[in-house]
């Protein structure tokens, strides 16, 4: 089952993560009327896990059992090579200004960094999250298999919920009890651990079980729907109450604009769903993971040395469109081919095979 018009969602998501890296000091999202909505939008890996857990079960729903083996090699080959590719280009810089992160280097290329204290951002930063999607694969057939399959899904339902609920209470005491200078190490273990997020990945899944056993053959205009939950949204994150939002406590938000999206037929979906918004969701993983890499090719410094352009927000969005033309060339010419040779066969990559 492919639900086409969330994979837009994904561009939009992995160009907030950008912009909450590289553009703050831009045009548009420095002015103050919406620069909060990108000094939060990390808070978009969040909905990468979510939404992770939610079409990995609209992709496998329908399934009776699934082959651990099968599952872990073709998620492996989907994200491996181009994560392997930014691991490369930042080698390549480090060996360039003499200055090697041998176990950072060792910890990227087994994806463990996000496991490791003091490491987590080591080599190429964004790929702390590969690392916790790592845990996801890793556990899904068997969470699928044992427990999806033949656990009632009000129980299911009823312990995931607990697990999300205690994860929370557990995530924002810390943060409130101590101030955020004062976590050190703690704070690593609580925003970057794989198994902090478990929970976000889980209550994903729920959600899709949900939504296949009661709500996929309706479809409505939700644009109003959607507009509202949006709102709601850039509300959160502009009056966050005290709440660190980096461990889905968003999934109350998250959750049901992947629901009302996905059961969408209005303006909103007939625009998500053009070939170009769907492309360009397709490349969202290239455009997430290459980020650190192609802008610490492309410096801010070398645009300005080279080209002669200092001004903020014209090198930001050169170098925008520099990454998006690279994950562009790179999704047509080397992710896409090499998935379908691990695969055995030709076909057009789903939704359910992208993970950020």
């Amino acid at each position: 089952m492919r639900i086409e018009q969330l994979t837009f969602t994904r561009f939009l998501a992995a160009v907030s993560v950008v912009v909450f890296h590289y553009g703050g000091k831009s045009f548009p999202f420095r002015n103050d009327s919406i620069a909060f909505i990108f000094r939060h939008a990390d808070v978009c890996v969040s909905y990468f896990f979510i939404l992770s857990g939610f079409v990995m079960i609209i992709a496998y729903g329908n399934k009776t059992v699934i082959s651990a083996g099968d599952y872990f090699r073709n998620r492996v080959a989907r994200i491996y090579p181009v994560y392997f590719l930014a691991i490369l280009i930042m080698l390549f810089l480090q060996f360039r200004e003499k200055n090697i992160d041998f176990s950072g280097l060792f910890l990227n290329v087994f994806m463990i960094q996000a496991w490791i204290p003091g490491k987590v951002l080591s080599l190429n930063p964004p790929g702390w999250s590969l690392s916790v999607e790592l845990l996801f694969y890793a556990i899904f057939p068997f969470v699928f298999n044992r427990i999806f399959k033949k656990i009632p899904l009000k129980r299911t339902a009823v312990s995931i919920i607990l697990f999300w609920i205690l994860s929370q209470v557990i995530f924002q005491l810390f943060f409130f009890v101590y101030e955020e200078n004062q976590l050190g190490t703690i704070k690593d273990i609580l925003q970057y651990n794989p198994l902090m997020h478990l929970n976000e990945f889980l209550i994903g899944n729920l959600a899709g079980l949900f939504f296949i056993r009661n709500f996929k053959e309706e479809k409505r205009n939700y644009d109003f729907v959607i507009l509202i939950l949006i709102a709601l949204l850039v509300l959160a994150l502009k009056f966050p109450l005290g709440l660190n939002f980096h461990n889905g406590l968003l999934s109350v938000l998250f959750i049901p604009i992947i629901f009302f999206i996905s059961l969408n037929d209005g303006i909103i979906t007939k625009l998500f769903r053009n070939k170009i918004f769907v492309f360009l969701g397709e490349i969202s993983f290239g455009i997430y993971i290459l980020q650190h890499p192609v802008y610490s090719l492309i410096s801010a410094y070398s645009v300005n040395k080279y080209l002669h352009l200092s001004d903020p927000t014209i090198v930001f969005f050169l170098r925008l469109f520099i990454l998006i033309v690279f994950s562009s060339v790179v999704y047509i010419c080397f992710e896409k081919p090499i998935l379908e040779k691990v695969k055995g066969k030709k076909k057009t990559l789903t939704l359910s095979e992208n993970p950020v």
